[in-house]
C-alpha cells in the first residue's frame, strides 16, 4: 500500500450486487438473492420500517406508504380546520371563488338616496370591510350574482326592477373602473388654490388666483356594468359624482357562517 493512501472497504450496495453475481450463475440464485434480501450485516430488509433495517422503495422509487407516519388530528389546526383558517365569505355575500361579493345592491336608506356617487360608494364599501368592485370582477360574477339588467331580463338570474309604482327602468352598476372622456388636467380633478394662499417671496413668485376645486370632475366617469341575460355587459359610463346602484366586494372571513355557491 502506497504511503498517504488508505484502504476503502466495500459498500453494501457492492456486497449485494458481488453476491448476487456470483450465485446468479449457480443453482443456488434464488436461495441466494433471498439470504441477501434478508438482511445485510444484521439489518433487516424489509417494505415496512424496522428499528435497524433497511427499508426497500417501491417500484414507483419511492417509500412505501406503510412506511410514512401519518399525524393525529392532522385535518384541524388548534382545533380548527382548513375552511376555517382559510375563512368563508360573509353573511349575505355569495362565493365567486377565491373573494366575495355581495348578493344584492347596497341598501341605501331614505337619507342617503342620492348621495350615492363614486367617493360615496367606495367609503361605504370600506366601512364594511371590503372594496368597490371593477368592472371585471362585477363581469366575472355574472353567472353567480344577480346583477342589476334590463327590464326584459329574466327575474330569475337578474336583479329586475317589478314595481310600477317605482317606475320600471333599466338599470346598471357601478363599478371601480374609471374612464376620461377628456385629456389633460380636467380629467384628474384639482385641488384648486386656496384663498390667501401665496407664492414664495424669496423666489419672486408673484401670489396664485385662488380657484375652486374640483374633487369630481364631470370628464372622470366609472365604467357600469349590467347582467345581459347571464353574460355580462358593459352599459355605457357616468361622472364620478353621478349616483348609482352598487355592491361591495370582500376576502374571505375566517369564522363567517355563510358559505353560499350562487
Amino acid at each position: 500500500m502506497k504511503a498517504g493512501l488508505t484502504r476503502r472497504m466495500p459498500s453494501p450496495a457492492m456486497i449485494v450486487a458481488l453476491i448476487a453475481l456470483m450465485f446468479s450463475t449457480t443453482g443456488l440464485a434464488d436461495a441466494a438473492r433471498h439470504a441477501v434480501t434478508s438482511a445485510i450485516a444484521g439489518h433487516p430488509i424489509s417494505t415496512q420500517p424496522r428499528a435497524g433495517g433497511i427499508l426497500l422503495l417501491g417500484q414507483n422509487r419511492k417509500f412505501p406508504a406503510s412506511a410514512i407516519p401519518t399525524v393525529k388530528n392532522a385535518t384541524r389546526l388548534n382545533g380548527e380546520t382548513a375552511e376555517q383558517l382559510t375563512g368563508t365569505c360573509p353573511p349575505a355575500t355569495v362565493d365567486v371563488g377565491t373573494w366575495c361579493l355581495d348578493s344584492a345592491p347596497y341598501p341605501l336608506t331614505n337619507a342617503d338616496a342620492g348621495k350615492n356617487n363614486f367617493i360615496w360608494a367606495s367609503k361605504a364599501c370600506e366601512a364594511e370591510g371590503g372594496w368597490l368592485p371593477s368592472a371585471s370582477e362585477l363581469l366575472g360574477a355574472a353567472e353567480r350574482v344577480k346583477l342589476e339588467s334590463t327590464i326584459h331580463d329574466s327575474p330569475l338570474t337578474a336583479a329586475i326592477n317589478q314595481d310600477p309604482s317605482r317606475g320600471l327602468k333599466d338599470e346598471r352598476e357601478m363599478s371601480s373602473s374609471l374612464v376620461t372622456t377628456e385629456a389633460g388636467s380636467a380629467a384628474a380633478g384639482s385641488e384648486g388654490v386656496s384663498e390667501g394662499a401665496t407664492g414664495n417671496p424669496r423666489q419672486g413668485q408673484p401670489n396664485p388666483i385662488p380657484l375652486p376645486a374640483n374633487s369630481l370632475p364631470e370628464s372622470l366617469q366609472y365604467v357600469t356594468v349590467y347582467d345581459n341575460s347571464n353574460n355580462g355587459g358593459f352599459a355605457g359610463s357616468e361622472p364620478v359624482s353621478a349616483p348609482e346602484n352598487f355592491r361591495c366586494a370582500f376576502n374571505p372571513t375566517p369564522g363567517a357562517v355563510n358559505n353560499a355557491k350562487s
